[in-house]
């Protein structure tokens, strides 16, 4: 399976700066010095947005240490959002809490810009600093001077965004229990309409997401049922453009835990309808893998050589060692081309992940020994994707050798390894240009 694109779920909404209510000085300012106070009022009656943070930070630098110093920051960090330059309004928002550490306002744009830099360049250094104010942010009391109506709304814009921070952080550092935590806590805090898009629906994608990290090749039994509500519904609300991604993500994981996609619909229905399961989800378990395989093999309608690659792969790997070994003389000395992703490749052998597991995990379970060395140039890169060319033949083959079953552990699914010999590697050509020829000349008779 295609490790899902997290910057194309992020598309589903712009999560911008919140406009919260200002947290402005409540006591009178004087300000003595009249050559200070016009300087003052030069800057703050400044009607365009860039000659007033112009004005502003000429002022702070003329009176470092002015009376004002907050109120003027404070103008100064909803000038840089109004212009829209982040890396301007971070600084403010800095000198801000340096003057004011508790300033929720300041805390708030903060943690939105560095959790955006964290998101655009995976810069866990910019996650860190996101989650840690985040959870300062949450912590901070109401100031004397704001009224409790202003404080409700500031905090009803916030916090989501501080839990979503800090599960990113999480996630980030792949501890997957800690971001379903924050995920939930985000979650129950948005009115059930703010749940079906925006930032609300981001992190509910998010929240499966995390719930079929927490182990996937061998998730628990809870975690999957709940990665599958929250797929649902993600699915049940997602723009046309991003409901086949999700579908994907959903079918998936429904058919690993049951076996097939009947009774999803259903699952569909009852996510739609709230955000949060009332109790187990409801998913059937299905019959084992192996017994499945060995009713398959038992159908006196299977062509056992007709099955695709990855339905032989799954026999081999699942199927008890009579059924396996029943594929396996089918498959035997026999030559099958080998669409996958590359993990590992050497002049002699290339390591190929054929199914959706092995891609996922990015193991190989098919190993090629190649027929004669490759060419430095013909090696091909990890992650390079081998297709069946339009010709119809395979850029890879190779010969059915020997297979070994790999068991599965408590951290870690069943697997396999096919081991092929004579492999063969043949790019697919790309048409050359066609030759133009010039048109002939006419040449003007003799006189």
């Amino acid at each position: 399976m295609k490790k899902f694109v997290y910057a194309s779920v992020l598309a589903l909404a712009c999560i911008s700066l919140v406009s919260a209510p200002a947290l402005r000085a409540q006591d009178s300012i004087t300000i003595k010095d009249p050559v200070e106070f016009n300087s003052y009022q030069n800057a703050t009656t400044q009607s365009d947005p860039k000659q007033k943070a112009a004005a502003l930070e000429s002022f702070l630098q003329t009176y470092p240490q002015t009376v004002v110093k907050q109120t003027v920051l404070d103008m100064l960090v909803d000038t840089y959002q109004a212009i829209g330059d982040a890396d301007k309004e971070l600084s403010a928002d800095t000198r801000m809490l340096q003057v004011d550490p508790n300033n929720l306002k300041a805390i708030l744009y903060s943690v939105i810009i560095k959790k955006q830099q964290a998101q655009k360049s995976s810069d866990q250094q910019a996650a860190d600093d996101s989650a840690a104010l985040a959870n300062k942010g949450l912590t901070v009391p109401k100031p004397a001077a704001t009224a409790d109506p202003e404080w409700k709304t500031l905090t009803a814009a916030s916090y989501p965004l501080f839990h979503s921070a800090i599960a990113q952080d999480d996630v980030m550092k792949k501890d997957f229990k800690a971001a379903v935590d924050e995920y939930k806590a985000e979650l129950m805090l948005f009115p059930a309409d703010q749940t079906k898009g925006g930032p609300g629906l981001v992190d509910t994608l998010n929240l499966a997401e995390a719930y079929a990290n927490i182990n996937p090749k061998k998730p628990d039994a809870g975690d999957l049922k709940n990665a599958i509500w929250f797929y649902s519904r993600a699915w049940d609300y997602a723009p046309p453009a991003y409901k086949p991604q999700i579908e994907k993500k959903l079918d998936y994981w429904y058919n690993r835990y049951h076996g097939g996609l009947d009774g999803l619909d259903a699952i569909k229905t009852q996510a739609q309808a709230t955000e949060f399961p009332s109790g187990e989800v409801a998913v059937a378990a299905a019959k084992t893998p192996a017994e499945k395989i060995h009713d398959l093999l038992a159908d006196p309608s299977t062509d056992l050589k007709a099955l695709a690659l990855a339905d032989k792969e799954l026999v081999l790997t699942f199927g008890s060692k009579d059924d396996a070994d029943k594929m396996w003389a089918v498959l035997k000395d026999q030559v099958t081309p080998v669409p996958g992703t590359v993990i590992e490749a050497t002049a002699t052998t290339i390591k190929v992940a054929v199914t959706d597991d092995a891609k996922q995990s990015k193991t190989p379970d098919f190993i090629v020994n190649m027929k004669e060395p490759l060419k430095d140039a013909a090696v091909p890169a990890a992650g390079a994707e081998l297709k069946i060319m339009k010709d119809g033949g395979p850029e890879l083959d190779g010969t059915y050798d020997s297979y070994t079953q790999i068991p599965g552990t408590d951290t870690a699914a069943a697997s396999l390894q096919i081991v092929l010999r004579e492999g063969n590697l043949q790019p697919e050509k790309k048409k050359a240009a066609p030759v133009h020829k010039p048109a002939a000349a006419h040449h003007a008779p003799a006189h």
